[in-house]
């Protein structure tokens, strides 16, 4: 279990991570089209950041799950796609691409959907309604992500309906970003309608934090608050199916790891269906 990972864990002080081996890399590009579909050169980028990823986290397997080398291969490259053309969250000598994932070590993998456990308290009534929700990814304040297997195995298929478990929860820890760091630095002000990630400097043409975050909701809310109300026709009244999961509506803080999903792994897609928020994505994703 783990032979490759278990060496590269082992490694005392090393400078730089271990390469991931080429049959791992090679398969991983047979299994997802998104990523073999990347430049040359964006392929040895995401390889060295998925090595560097490998060597900070810990993977544990849920239920007795064993982990396999190429199963960490997998979720690494995929956790690390939205990094690609990113600068560091921060300033700093020290400072990494990585650091965007530096508030948390484990992932956890189950080998199919969680069902947890939720409350909810009516803000009218104060009563508290307990539900159960099934899940196949979650991603903590500060803390670790849940991932299953079954999910995270079916991204080279899903990626047609621009779906990515991976993709998704990992977008999650790069928006608490901005709580994190853009609150300290008063870029995230606390009437924001949702996450926002640090922005750069001139962000959109903005000319200040305050503006930067004021130009990333007002092309996002509107795109969020069209595509809820097309859920709420298909659901309720027989529309049309949104291409985009549905799940995106049920906050403007799930529509962006939703959206995020289909703009990595179906840019063309995205493109087609989405077109307001390219320049949104691209000006943020695409920094280099």
């Amino acid at each position: 279990m783990w032979s490759w990972l278990k060496a590269l864990a082992s490694a005392p002080l090393r400078r730089s991570p271990a390469p991931i081996p080429d049959d791992l890399w090679q398969g991983l590009l047979a299994q997802l089209p998104f990523i073999a579909a990347l430049s040359a050169d964006e392929q040895r980028t995401l390889r060295a950041l998925a090595a560097g990823f490998l060597a900070d986290k810990e993977f544990h397997g849920a239920g007795g799950l064993a982990i396999t080398d190429a199963m960490a291969v997998s979720i690494a490259a995929q956790a690390c796609l939205p990094l690609l053309h990113l600068p560091p969250p921060h300033a700093g000598p020290r400072a990494q691409v990585l650091d965007w994932y530096a508030d948390f070590v484990g992932i956890v993998v189950h080998a199919g959907e969680v069902v947890a456990r939720r409350e909810a308290v009516d803000e009218t009534t104060g009563v508290v309604h307990h539900y159960d929700e099934v899940l196949t990814g979650e991603a903590m304040h500060g803390g670790p992500v849940m991932l299953s297997w079954d999910e995270v195995a079916r991204a080279g298929d899903a990626m047609a309906d621009g779906t990515n478990v991976v993709v998704h929860e990992f977008i999650h820890k790069i928006a608490m970003q901005g709580g994190m760091l853009g609150g300290m630095l008063g870029a995230l002000p606390e009437d924001a309608p949702g996450d926002c990630p640090p922005l750069p400097a001139g962000f959109m043409g903005s000319t200040s934090a305050r503006a930067a975050v004021d130009a990333w909701f007002a092309a996002l809310l509107p795109a969020y608050e069209a595509f809820r109300e097309k859920v709420i026709i298909a659901e309720r009244f027989s529309g049309a199916p949104t291409w985009l999961d549905p799940y995106g509506a049920e906050s403007i803080d799930e529509f962006f790891p939703v959206a995020c999903e289909a703009y990595f792994v179906n840019r063309a897609r995205f493109a087609q269906e989405f077109p307001a928020l390219m320049p949104l994505f691209d000006g943020f994703f695409r920094q280099r």
